[in-house]
């Protein structure tokens, strides 16, 4: 997800993200790009109706709060997953 976060931005779209653990090379490829979330989590209050749609990983829960805020307010949502080689 990292990888993706770093071409959107580099692609001049903005983007924010959340994830509760954030593990090396990860943390340091964001934290230069200034994407590093300020705190580990997740934040429902960080989806709201002036997103145009939030990009899951395959790690992603069902009961995520974010992911069910955006259900409610009826946010475009991905789920990225796995493909297998």
């Amino acid at each position: 997800m990292h990888n993706l976060a770093i071409a959107l931005h580099n692609g001049r779209h903005i983007i924010t993200g959340s994830d509760d653990q954030i593990f090396e090379p990860s943390r340091g490829r964001l934290a230069l790009k200034g994407l590093l979330p300020e705190a580990e989590g997740w934040y429902s209050e960080k989806v709201h109706e002036g997103l145009d749609a939030i990009i899951l990983g395959m790690h992603a829960r069902a009961d995520n709060p974010e992911l069910a805020r955006c259900s409610r307010i009826g946010i475009a949502h991905f789920l990225l997953s796995r493909i297998p080689l």
